[in-house]
């Protein structure tokens, strides 16, 4: 699992490359910490190369939202695969989150 944050304007912008299994979501979540201080800015989170998502996974993406929406900024997800955008229609996530 690979993460790379950069910026894009005003937006903070998290891609994930590889699986986002179990194993790796502890290296992941503090990797993720720099967006948990995004107040004043929105998050994009890239999963264009993303090819799985554990539960764990989308924990740290649930946990991302609560965090920003506290701090009046929104959570993108964009490039998800079919089989990942599907995933996220079935438990919720795709009226949680804004979508591209």
């Amino acid at each position: 699992m690979k993460t790379t944050f950069t910026e894009e304007g005003n937006t903070y912008v998290m891609s994930f490359e590889g699986r986002l299994d179990t194993a790796a979501s502890a290296q992941t979540e503090k990797e993720m910490k720099v967006l948990n201080d995004c107040e004043g800015h929105d998050i994009i989170l890239d999963c264009t190369q993303l090819s799985y998502i554990s539960s764990s996974g989308l924990r740290l993406f649930l946990g991302l939202l609560k965090s920003a929406k506290s701090k009046g900024s929104t959570v993108t997800v964009r490039g998800l695969s079919p089989a990942l955008r599907q995933i996220f229609d079935e438990i919720g996530f795709s009226h949680l989150f804004q979508m591209i």
